[in-house]
């Protein structure tokens, strides 16, 4: 699973020049809409043939990167599933979607790169450094 999610992000990192999440969305024409969602902070629906993605927009700025490349990776890996992402809760599921989106995710977000240059550093180091949880640089460094 981890070598198959590692080469689709790296294929959609070049098709798309971009890490950026909104970028792949935007080159795979996946709808973007973002307003109030209450408690989840976004979704991923497959409505009337079209992938949509939720967000929510109380999200900090590094909140909305990480729930986009999470359900961005729903959109391409699982098209036709409707998915939830709930703070403090979608990490911890063991789902196989929702372990392959966490992937997905942490293999955009986190480039082999970064995790290179910045060896020495602990979980926490790179969890303030980067802005995501410690929990998402442990999944990233585990795989």
């Amino acid at each position: 699973m981890r070598t198959d999610i590692k080469r689709l992000v790296a294929y959609y990192t070049k098709k798309c020049n971009s890490r950026n999440p909104f970028d792949i969305a935007k080159y795979l024409n996946i709808q973007i809409q973002i307003g109030p969602l209450g408690s989840r902070c976004g979704c991923y629906m497959f409505l009337k043939n079209h992938r949509c993605i939720f967000l929510n927009e109380n999200l900090e700025e590094h909140e909305k990167q990480l729930v986009m490349a999470h359900e961005l990776a729903h959109a391409i890996l699982h098209r036709k599933q409707n998915c939830y992402f709930i703070r403090n809760k979608t990490l911890l599921l063991n789902s196989k979607t929702e372990k392959e989106a966490n992937l997905f995710a942490a293999e955009l977000l986190i480039p082999d790169e970064v995790l290179v240059e910045n060896r020495s550093y602990t979980t926490s180091q790179l969890s303030r450094l980067l802005g995501y949880e410690e929990k998402f640089i442990e999944l990233r460094l585990q795989h």
